[in-house]
């Protein structure tokens, strides 16, 4: 692994050893609850979980409580989320996004749609390892370019099937307006859900992706929505400079060929000042053969030399950092 790499921290375990050891303290546990809410309200869901669980450590809060926190605060995250992605007649944020899939693809019948976004993952494998040969920026940009299935398995993994991970754009949108950015580019937009969660609250947005097809279905899924937002093919297309004080890279540079040089093109990106927000991190996954890279070293060595600074990093929950760029 890449040195300066963050991994989500874990407290399965020690949660679990003090399920059994902290006892519930009613009435004057909910007041603590209160106060608490006051106090953390302004912190980031990571940061505010991290608290609570040094309250479990003291004994100041049971592991129950925490566990209801938990869940109340990770409510609050997938209701933005799904308030976003929802299209309208829908209440069911899975059963939309599928529609939305059919209605695109002109598929009627959801039960296939349903199967193919199940079956992705492995789909993506195979087709993976049919047509790209290992090490060939060519034909890996020309994988991204012409698949399908990547469409299947992005939505699917957008309605929260397999994990709750989607749910740091939530993270990074309360970031964003904390810090007061107004102008975003989702770099390795995908399938455009983060693009549409920040253009929902305000934000100028700008998707960008290698993919032709899939920045295609990302257009189509803001212009059936209303929203408006530009989009750049980095195949063709260069990014503006200094044109964003807020980027987003989600679980994007272990699909490039050279996350160091995308580095480059980012800082020449960003305004003096401007954040980049980002899980830089990937296990081997043989799943996932489109993980080409798991050493980070040379990325977070380009970050130091173009001066980036960390500024804050999730520590309990998807293992997101954010660096800003030198003014």
């Amino acid at each position: 692994m890449g040195g300066g790499q963050l991994a989500p921290i874990g407290r399965a375990g020690a949660w679990h050893g003090l399920c059994c050891l902290v006892r519930a303290r009613g009435p004057e546990e909910l007041d603590r609850a209160k106060r608490r809410e006051g106090e953390i309200m302004d912190k980031l869901l990571p940061d505010q979980l991290k608290d609570l669980w040094e309250e479990v450590e003291r004994h100041t809060l049971t592991a129950e409580g925490f566990a209801a926190e938990q869940a109340r605060l990770l409510g609050e995250h997938r209701r933005t989320w799904t308030g976003a992605l929802l299209l309208e007649g829908h209440r069911d944020l899975q059963e939309s996004l599928l529609a939305e899939l059919g209605e695109y693809t002109q598929s009627r019948d959801p039960g296939e749609i349903r199967s193919r976004c199940a079956e992705a993952v492995a789909t993506l494998k195979r087709e993976w390892e049919a047509r790209v040969a290992p090490g060939d920026r060519q034909s890996i940009e020309r994988f991204y370019d012409e698949n399908q299935t990547v469409l299947f398995e992005l939505m699917w993994w957008h309605g929260l099937a397999d994990d709750a991970s989607p749910l740091a754009h939530v993270t990074a949108l309360h970031f964003a307006r904390q810090r007061g950015c107004r102008r975003y580019l989702d770099f390795g937009a995908g399938v455009g859900s983060g693009g549409i969660l920040l253009a929902r609250h305000g934000l100028d947005v700008t998707l960008a992706d290698i993919s032709s097809s899939v920045l295609r279905f990302a257009r189509w899924r803001l212009e059936r929505r209303g929203l408006v937002a530009n989009y750049v093919d980095l195949k063709t297309g260069s990014l503006p400079s200094q044109a964003f004080d807020f980027v987003t890279a989600m679980d994007v540079f272990e699909h490039l060929v050279d996350p160091a040089a995308a580095m480059d093109r980012l800082s020449e990106s960003l305004t003096p000042g401007g954040y980049l927000y980002a899980r830089i991190a990937a296990e081997p996954d043989p799943d996932r053969p489109q993980h080409i890279i798991q050493d980070f070293g040379p990325t977070f060595e380009r970050l130091q030399a173009l001066g980036f600074a960390r500024v804050w990093q999730d520590e309990w929950l998807w293992g997101h950092q954010v660096f800003q760029k030198p003014s």
